[in-house]
């Protein structure tokens, strides 16, 4: 082993690290913005939360190309068990009792002008917790992004990988375009049915509403993961040779060379 090699695993595991974080940053504003408010962008009606969500595909993408399925699926299950940790401080600051009235901050009661339907199906008067309102808004949300996130993460993981198969590890944008795509779909149908689900069963919410919804989440996806092909393509080639990758080779020193 050559005097340069601890230098430059410890710049592709810096490279690695920022990947990560920049996946597991995405995926806990779509959990803390969530639904909280919606955006209308030219034709779409989108989520806020929705906003930063393609990066996350597009990190795993990039983390399949330079590091491999083991590294990428690793850090999905991470971020699945940040999905669990943000599920449980959301219900742990729901069931504990709170301070005296008269100890209360004043922005915590939030005083309503007519009663309000919310998402979990309760309908509040009068006034409402500023928790209350956003464990109502972010709760569900989140419950709906952890299936949808395990649904789709993994199958873009997978996907990547069988076209890297299919094509002999050649047409890098086939590979990204076609599993972020698909996994895109995924994500967008069960994240729209599992949060909108119970307001639909309610018939406070028409079919036509919630189809519209799936198809702004999803054009609004598919539509960045055509557009980040480009920036795809040119962060493989500069980060190859920033991490020094032979053609095939991965950045984790576990992982076996692509065939």
């Amino acid at each position: 082993m050559n005097a340069v090699e601890p230098a430059l695993q410890e710049r592709r595991e810096r490279v690695f690290l920022v990947l990560a974080g920049t996946f597991l940053c995405a995926m806990t504003l779509l959990n803390v913005i969530g639904i909280t408010r919606f955006v209308q962008l030219g034709p779409m009606a989108l989520a806020v939360g929705t906003l930063p969500y393609p990066l996350t595909f597009l990190c795993t993408d990039l983390i399949c190309e330079l590091y491999g399925r083991a590294r990428a699926n690793f850090l999905v299950t991470v971020g699945l068990g940040l999905n669990f940790l943000i599920l449980g401080v959301l219900l742990l600051g729901n069931s504990l009792p709170s301070v005296p009235s008269e100890s209360m901050p004043p922005w915590q009661i939030l005083q309503l002008a007519a009663p309000v339907h919310m998402p979990n199906g309760e309908m509040v008067e009068n006034s409402v917790g500023l928790y209350q309102l956003i464990y109502a808004t972010t709760s569900g949300a989140v419950f709906a992004s952890m299936l949808a996130y395990v649904a789709a993460q993994y199958c873009d993981v997978q996907l990547f990988h069988f076209w890297k198969r299919v094509t002999k590890g050649k047409h890098l944008w086939i590979r990204n375009n076609f599993s972020t795509l698909i996994s895109q779909m995924v994500d967008s149908l069960t994240v729209i049915t599992v949060t909108f689900g119970a307001a639909f069963l309610r018939g406070e919410m028409a079919l036509a509403t919630m189809a519209a919804l799936v198809a702004s989440n999803y054009l609004f996806k598919a539509s960045v993961a055509l557009l980040d092909t480009g920036p795809f393509y040119g962060c493989v080639y500069a980060l190859r040779r920033y991490l020094r990758l032979a053609p095939g080779e991965y950045a984790a020193a576990s992982q076996k060379s692509a065939g």
